[in-house]
């Protein structure tokens, strides 16, 4: 293979992987509720009662579902205070907190540029 197309085959598998990155993170994002869960984390820890208040229309099976599924796939933290009375409280991980910069991004984007 010539040098030309092994740059033009190297940038077809590097565009591929980026795509398949990219549908990876919106679909997972995408799922309803998920990024509302996410910026309600963003100022700090809070619990389940906190959480469903702060997340206006999502039920509390919906929302602990959601729960499961970011700390699942390492975005928050779950914690259990013994107590009594025992407490759980949900964080940001250092994954959670390194998504945040980019969720800010794609907010102000759709701000400017997408119809309201």
């Amino acid at each position: 293979m010539r040098a030309a197309e092994q740059s033009t085959a190297a940038g077809h598998r590097s565009c591929a992987s980026k795509d398949a990155s990219l549908a990876r993170a919106f679909e997972f994002l995408g799922r309803r509720w998920n990024a509302a869960v996410l910026g309600s984390l963003e100022n700090g820890p809070a619990g389940f009662r906190e959480l469903s208040r702060a997340i206006d229309g999502i039920s509390d099976s919906v929302l602990s579902n959601r729960l499961s599924c970011l700390v699942g796939a390492g975005l928050i933290a779950r914690d259990v205070e013994p107590g009594p009375p025992v407490s759980v409280s949900y964080s940001l991980t250092a994954a959670g907190q390194a998504l945040m910069p980019a969720l800010g991004h794609i907010a102000a984007w759709a701000d400017e540029h997408l119809p309201r």
